[in-house]
């Protein structure tokens, strides 16, 4: 019966262990820079924003050119 009894305590650390390397990996992906270091020559590029068109009166909801 011991033989069994260490088996099963040698299959649950084995367990145990592989559930902890999952977990360290997912903390280190989720905090991880995912972004640009200094280091880098690219650097980050500026992003314009717009806002989208309104429809003209009597357009039927089709978006206009306003210039």
């Amino acid at each position: 019966m011991t033989e069994a009894g260490a088996g099963a305590l040698r299959e649950f650390l084995v367990v145990l262990a592989l559930a902890l390397v999952g977990l360290l990996l997912a903390v280190l992906a989720a905090f991880a820079p995912w972004y640009a270091s200094p280091a880098d020559a690219g650097g980050g590029a500026v992003v314009e924003m717009h806002s989208p068109q309104r429809p003209a009166p009597g357009s039927r909801g089709v978006a206009v050119d306003a210039g």
